[in-house]
């Protein structure tokens, strides 16, 4: 009963209030949208060697897996984090086995189906998406190189069962993926777009889904 009424209150304030005190860092509040260009498939197109080529285009396909609005939600923890600098999530939250956080305080008490802007906050927004949670244990890759994530992405036993082309799939059409290039003031996004980060993946894919060194 006290879980929930915490819940309650938190929800209340962001929803009524929208003014926030954060307790922890703000660094990543003040941040502008827009992280440059992303290659384009036909940018790899002089690398003869197919393997070479599907490396190299994973590794630039890589600038948006690795970006903080991805990798926030792929924690070495149950606990997402926030901003650039990957701080603790505020209020701090440890999702267990689910990936829509504790019982009684479930992402969804603060996380709305849109981004939810905050006057009068240095946070500027709320992020939101209609599926919001976090990403399942098997696919956290804070902390992994490169080649680990390449890895981990393609591994069938760890990736939710997709193969090459649901991951095509998933990386293009998935609502939650494509909020990454839309995550609401105060945010950045990863360079490119949805539509040239899809292309890169199905790229990788048609030249062997090799992973870098």
């Amino acid at each position: 009963m006290a879980t929930r009424f915490v819940a309650i209150a938190i929800a209340s304030v962001l929803a009524t209030v929208g003014t926030l005190v954060i307790i922890g860092p703000l660094q990543g509040y003040a941040e502008t949208s827009g992280s440059g260009a992303l290659k384009s498939v036909s940018d790899f197109d002089a690398i003869t060697d197919t393997s070479a080529r599907s490396k190299a285009i994973f590794e630039e396909a890589s600038r948006v897996l690795t970006h903080p609005r991805c990798i926030n939600c792929h924690p070495a923890t149950r606990s997402p984090t926030q901003g650039d600098d990957k701080h603790p999530h505020v209020p701090l939250m440890v999702a267990s086995k689910s990936a829509l956080g504790p019982s009684g305080l479930v992402c969804g008490t603060c996380h709305g189906a849109e981004n939810r802007p905050i006057v009068g906050s240095r946070m500027k927004s709320i992020p939101g998406n209609a599926h919001w949670s976090l990403a399942p244990a098997s696919m956290a890759w804070q902390g992994l190189t490169v080649s680990e994530i390449c890895q981990q992405v393609k591994d069938t036993s760890r990736n939710g069962n997709r193969s090459h082309d649901d991951l095509v799939r998933h990386m293009g059409e998935d609502h939650l993926v494509g909020w990454a290039w839309h995550p609401g003031e105060g945010r950045t996004a990863p360079p490119g777009s949805q539509e040239t980060f899809a292309a890169l993946i199905a790229a990788w894919v048609k030249t062997g889904a090799d992973c870098p060194n």
